[in-house]
């Protein structure tokens, strides 16, 4: 019983005008995601989001998506190694991270915050070791302007 009741509050909830607003600004903080990396050269598989996932190839940085999943943790960014399409790589190791929105959306920030982050992992990626400070240095800008509540 306590499943279906459960259930019954989470469809209630997904029905009104607040969690319809975040899912839309889910949505937009993706697609800025997506173009601030696009911006700074490196390739989303997909070229773009409809949702609230994308997927990094890293192929052409000659990286590892278990590399930079470790980099990134290192500078406080939260992301997936995942295969890309065709990956010469083996799911152990990837060609490939996988990037969402929705927690840095439930903190609050937008589509201008998206951008910042863009640069960080952009930077993570281009200057891989050498440049974990930097950008755990943007994200501490980031959550101190948005703290957990």
């Amino acid at each position: 019983m306590h499943v279906i009741a459960a259930k019954a509050v989470c469809f209630q909830e997904a029905l009104t005008d607040d969690f319809k607003a975040y899912q839309q600004q889910i949505v937009k903080n993706a697609q800025a995601l997506c173009k601030g990396l696009i911006d700074r050269g490196i390739r989303i598989v997909s070229g773009g989001t409809d949702n609230h996932l994308m997927l990094v190839d890293l192929t052409t940085y000659d990286l590892t998506g278990k590399a930079v999943e470790k980099l990134m943790d290192e500078a406080h960014i939260t992301c997936n190694k995942n295969t890309i399409p065709n990956d010469p790589k083996s799911p152990f190791v990837t060609s490939g991270i996988r990037l969402g929105t929705p927690a840095v959306t439930s903190r609050g920030m937008k589509e201008a915050d998206m951008d910042r982050i863009a640069e960080a992992i952009a930077i993570v990626i281009k200057g891989q070791e050498s440049a974990v400070d930097e950008a755990r240095a943007i994200v501490q800008t980031l959550t101190d302007k948005y703290p957990l509540n």
